[in-house]
């Protein structure tokens, strides 16, 4: 083999040397919509259900990252109802990944009437869905 031949045979074979033998790589973690049947991150999926789930359910789309609760009364302020709509837009476990949207209702001489919610109610519960998924995902790696 000549000299020119082998630098070119040499040439097309080195980059493929770096493709294998390296097992002790550390595994990458695949995002959980990736392991997943459902649309959504299931990280953030979850989080949701858990922190709604004393609100009663009344529409789930696991594909398009919706999840809408029924009126809901709590019994510390029974004169004041809430109606939460939590989309997730993303399969990625980010904090633009969620939005939350809220209805209040207060009721005055046994009617309910739409009252303001405020914007820290929102971005609270928008903060405890992303810790809940956080930890449900640093759970998930650490096994």
């Amino acid at each position: 083999m000549t000299l020119k031949r082998r630098a070119a045979y040499l040439a097309l074979l080195l980059p493929l040397a770096a493709c294998g033998g390296h097992r002790d790589r550390p595994k990458a973690d695949l995002a959980a919509s990736k392991v997943t049947t459902i649309g959504v991150n299931a990280y953030l999926w979850r989080a949701t259900l858990d922190t709604l789930s004393k609100m009663p359910i009344l529409q789930t789309d696991s594909n398009g990252g919706v999840i809408v609760t029924d009126w809901f009364v709590n019994p510390n302020s029974p004169s004041e109802r809430m109606k939460l709509s939590v989309t997730i837009l993303d399969q990625d476990l980010r904090a633009d990944a969620l939005s939350v949207a809220a209805l209040r209702e207060v009721n005055q001489n046994g009617q309910w009437v739409a009252a303001p919610v405020q914007a820290a109610t929102v971005q609270k519960l928008e903060d405890i869905i992303l810790t809940r998924a956080r930890d449900l995902r640093r759970a998930a790696v650490a096994k």
